[in-house]
């Protein structure tokens, strides 16, 4: 059994062991070499492949199961005691209950496998923002992927044991090795008993089953952002669903800090590792995923990246999309579920080249005519398919993303994917208004894509599968961040923004797909008439949504002929028509919330609507 400084861990590992019932306890201690040891392990026993290291020095190679490739989503708890508090968008039980099933599942889950023992800190190691926690697991995956993921190991360890104290968070793949029996090459457990589970009055997370990405590396999700918004709401500070990037004016050396909230597949990534296309910006990385934020003693939100890593999806990461996250992948990574080449390399759908002949599929088939693939109906790489890369190693991270107390954040940005109604960019008029529009978050969907009706899916925040308790509750937490005393009258505060890359016009042949707006690197003069507002400079237009960009506020010299002065009226107009129609829509959205819903976001539904004259 593990022998440590901290009474509290030593008795909570006990009690585990006890009940999982492994056949050794290892406590991981972070270093490059235990990383090289359990990977090379895991090749020997034939569960991963090591890359070429000319090509991709000191990279792993894993095959999930094809039931374990995602969040499951339909198996994810709050398993708070009152149903009410978990809310109307989370899946609920009750505690005692979840336990008592989960209990039984753990009894004996590791016998003949290896408890690993993983102490780790989320945000930089002693930093007034970061968090402690401790996981269990029973997977050598999931111990190299927390490694890149989190700072691991025994600086982490040294602080819980100075404080006594840590987030438990418990992990099994599910799946005994009684002796004798070879293990499965990805061992997990059917998709009906995987169980994602958070107990945020306790501040837990139980997770079974599953050894895929945020089911299993439970710094993610499970701790970065379900139990510590829950731990957020308690203590007055942010856990967000946001990327983090840092804005230089070259010509003066002027920062900027701006944090962004996207649901999947709007650009999120692209927008945080962000090459921008006018001269004289420059975009640099601090996260790409999560950010953590606290007010410090002037009153100023500030950021921090909690992650050490990207968790990257690799499919359509090119040079040409996102040099800097491609880059970042080119050593001391972990490709799950990509396509193995026969040169001991990776590829995937999009990756700017030719899959090469003779390459091995997520699903272990060997690609003889890669050109006959259907890469929707048959992909080389799986769709959800990941890379675990160090964040260091990516080309434009800022030289501060480390720092222990965070990064002034000046902006906060709300996005969707869609194709009419929203305007390419437009301003909040304060900051309940601006609440109001991270509430109302929302991609348009095809009932054909995904089983759902047509209309808009709403995501608020970009929070709706991450929120740890009722979000009615959330929406009112984000609106008295500005009444906190540490918020000093709440007169630093970020200003916010929502922005709509997607806007379309089908019937105008010139632009590409009929995209009103570029997008990509282009997204840089967005982000440089953003950098101007927070400097109270750059005109703008009332509407009755708020503030867009007057003529001729954003720059679009050097763009393509296409979008020009009367595209950018178009993707900034405002539409009262559509906004009576998106009313309605915001209306049926509120009234899932019932009386959890803010009263300060009621009276911005009905300025809006006595705006628009209804």
């Amino acid at each position: 059994m593990i022998k440590t400084n901290c009474a509290k861990l030593n008795t909570w590992v006990k009690m585990w062991a006890d009940i999982m019932q492994p056949e050794k306890v290892v406590l991981c201690d972070g270093s490059d070499a235990e990383f090289t040891r359990l990977m090379d392990e895991c090749v020997a026993e034939g569960l991963a492949k090591k890359l070429d290291d000319k090509k991709r020095p000191n990279s792993y190679y894993f095959q999930s199961d094809p039931s374990d490739v995602a969040r499951v989503e339909g198996r994810t708890f709050i398993c708070s005691r009152k149903k009410e508090d978990a809310g109307p968008t989370n899946n609920w039980m009750d505690p005692k209950e979840m336990k008592k099933i989960l209990i039984g599942k753990y009894t004996g889950c590791m016998k003949g496998r290896t408890m690993y023992v993983i102490p780790f800190s989320m945000g930089p190691l002693g930093g007034p923002i970061s968090q402690l926690g401790v996981e269990i697991t029973d997977s050598a995956y999931v111990v190299g992927s927390m490694k890149i993921m989190t700072r691991m190991g025994a600086g982490a360890l040294k602080l819980i044991e100075e404080k006594n104290d840590f987030i438990p968070c418990i992990h099994s793949v599910g799946k005994p090795l009684p002796e004798g029996l070879k293990d499965a090459k990805w061992a997990c457990a059917p998709i009906d008993d995987k169980y994602i589970v958070q107990f945020p009055e306790e501040h837990e997370i139980w997770t079974y089953g599953s050894g895929y990405g945020g089911n299993a590396l439970l710094g993610k999700k499970c701790f970065a952002l379900r139990i510590a918004s829950k731990m957020a709401q308690e203590e007055g500070w942010l856990a967000e669903h946001m990327l983090i990037l840092k804005l230089t004016k070259e010509a003066t050396k002027e920062t900027k800090c701006v944090c962004a909230a996207f649901p999947s597949a709007c650009g999120k990534t692209n927008l945080a590792m962000l090459i921008p296309t006018i001269p004289g910006w420059k975009v640099e990385t601090i996260g790409d995923d999560i950010a953590w934020m606290k007010f410090d003693e002037e009153g100023n939100l500030r950021a921090i990246n909690p992650e050490a890593g990207f968790f990257g999806v690799a499919p359509y990461t090119s040079a040409k999309t996102n040099k800097n996250a491609l880059d970042s992948c080119s050593k001391n990574t972990i490709f799950t579920n990509v396509g193995l080449t026969p040169d001991g390399d990776i590829w995937w759908e999009g990756i700017g080249y030719d899959c090469p002949k003779g390459t091995i599929d997520w699903k272990g088939n060997i690609v003889n005519d890669p050109a006959s693939r259907d890469a929707d109906e048959n992909p080389v790489a799986h769709k959800n398919s990941r890379f675990a890369a160090p964040a260091a190693n990516c080309p434009g991270i800022a030289s501060d993303w480390e720092s222990p107390k965070g990064v002034k954040v000046d902006a906060i940005l709300f996005g969707g994917r869609r194709p009419n109604t929203v305007p390419l960019v437009h301003e909040a008029e304060d900051w309940a208004h601006g609440v109001f529009m991270g509430s109302i978050v929302g991609s348009e969907v095809t009932a054909a894509a995904i089983g759902l009706k047509a209309g808009v899916r709403r995501d608020p925040f970009a929070m709706l599968p991450f929120c740890g308790y009722n979000m009615g509750d959330y929406f009112q937490h984000w609106i008295d961040m500005e009444k906190l005393p540490q918020a000093k009258g709440g007169k630093n505060l970020p200003k916010i923004f929502f922005v709509n890359w997607f806007r379309r016009d089908k019937s105008n042949k010139a632009l590409p797909a009929g995209f009103l707006w570029p997008g990509y690197g282009d997204n840089s003069r967005v982000l440089a008439y953003i950098f101007d507002r927070c400097n109270g400079q750059g005109e703008t237009v009332d509407t009755p949504i708020g503030k867009v960009p007057a003529k001729g506020a954003i720059n679009i010299e050097g763009l393509d002929s296409c979008w020009n002065e009367k595209t950018m009226e178009q993707v900034l107009s405002v539409n009262v028509d559509e906004w009576k129609d998106e009313v309605e829509r915001i209306e049926e959205h509120y009234a899932k919330f019932a009386g959890h819903l803010p009263k300060e976001l009621s009276d911005r539904l009905a300025i809006l609507k006595q705006r628009l004259g209804m």
